[in-house]
């Protein structure tokens, strides 16, 4: 054991990561013997598809494929990824300096402050938060300010309130939409108002495309991208994770503005190596099978989301489904705080819940269930739940 504390200040300035402290009290619960239905943390039950895993294995065979990758990726990915986009939402990506594969959308997330921010440097980060937001940010020693997401606003932070010196001093605005965790989606309207702002204050969109893919009910999750003016201030993260259930294979991409995806990628040279080539292989074949593979996948999400909620409204928890993500935020039906009820949820029930503060303070109130279990299962926590409602 070390004799005195080494942990930099940043470190000490993190909060604990939520899905560790949710994993540990999964594990302890398990042991005790008890049959835990986990409906925290986002992790898709639903297997890769095949092809992908057939083309990993053929790629992973060929001992060229074993080298280091280049900083930018594979020049066929990249190309992949530009045909991709153009199809989904008719934007046109130069493939050679608008798009750099990444280790998962959550890697460049996280790095991306370091290429752009300066310790006091003024960034505007949208709560409750997916946690690398703010780890991000505080990596880079910039100076928060949080901007609360609630019922009132939409679930949509109101930039408009902002004063003009604030905006002035912003250098980057997060935004998440579709959003973990409030499930919550814009239209291009606000994200046109957004791009505006940045454009006139002139701040950079780090957008969090994650879930664009996972939509429902006639919902077309638009990109940042599509919008005049966005590919002179922003940087949108897309993700193989949620799309293709391939979230331990930790492949993603960036794409926008050529300079700050070159910052990303100075970064990037510096950290990582890249991403193992026959992984990129892969990641090309899953996007050749979109159509049909993306058809199936909401058609699952869509119905669990169904089945769940309405079995949650007769046992009368009335809870608006949401248009996109495999989440359902749900406001509380008791005086429980979150971290309370998610213990009743535990204690009771044996589920395991995410509670609306872990995602910051304006998610007091609210609890995050994920849909990642089966029609079964999640019709069996339905049944626990009403039992304690």
């Amino acid at each position: 054991m070390l004799h005195k504390t080494y942990a930099s200040e940043r470190i000490k300035a993190l909060p604990p990561y939520l899905f560790v402290e949710i994993d540990r009290i999964k594990k302890r619960l398990l042991k005790e013997g008890r049959d835990i239905i986990d409906l925290g943390i986002g992790d898709p039950d639903l297997a890769t598809p095949d092809a992908v895993i057939s083309e990993l294995y053929s790629s992973a065979r060929k001992p060229e494929n074993h080298q280091y990758p280049l900083d930018l990726g594979l020049s066929v990915f990249r190309t992949r990824i530009a045909e991709w986009f153009k199809m989904r939402f008719n934007v046109e990506l130069n493939s050679d300096t608008e798009i750099i594969p990444l280790l998962g959308s959550k890697e460049g997330i996280a790095h991306f402050p370091l290429a752009v921010i300066d310790p006091a440097d003024l960034v505007l980060i949208p709560e409750p938060l997916y946690p690398p937001y703010r780890s991000g940010a505080i990596f880079s020693g910039a100076k928060i300010k949080y901007l609360p997401l609630n019922q009132e606003n939409n679930f949509m932070p109101d930039l408009e309130s902002l004063s003009r010196d604030v905006l002035k001093k912003t250098k980057l605005l997060y935004l998440n939409y579709p959003n973990n965790p409030t499930a919550q989606v814009a239209d291009k309207q606000y994200l046109e108002k957004a791009v505006s702002m940045a454009n006139e204050f002139g701040f950079i969109i780090l957008y969090d495309a994650a879930y664009s893919e996972l939509s429902y009910d006639g919902y077309v999750a638009p990109s940042i991208l599509e919008i005049k003016g966005a590919r002179e201030v922003a940087i949108e993260f897309h993700s193989f994770s949620k799309t293709f259930n391939m979230t331990g294979w930790r492949i993603g991409w960036a794409c926008g503005n050529s300079d700050l995806i070159e910052y990303l990628r100075q970064v990037k040279s510096n950290i990582d190596s890249g991403v193992f080539n026959p992984i990129q292989y892969a990641a090309i074949k899953a996007l050749d099978i979109y159509d049909k593979h993306i058809a199936e996948v909401k058609s699952i999400y869509r119905q669990r989301r169904d089945i769940f909620i309405g079995s949650l409204f007769r046992a009368g928890w009335n809870i608006t489904p949401p248009k996109a993500t495999f989440y359902i935020w749900a406001k509380i039906p008791s005086k429980l705080s979150s971290q309370e009820f998610c213990k009743l949820l535990l204690e009771k029930c044996f589920i395991i819940a995410t509670p609306g503060l872990g995602f910051g303070p304006s998610g007091e109130g609210y609890v995050r269930f994920s849909l990642v279990k089966s029609i079964p299962r999640l019709e069996e926590a339905a049944r626990r739940i009403a039992e304690v409602l």
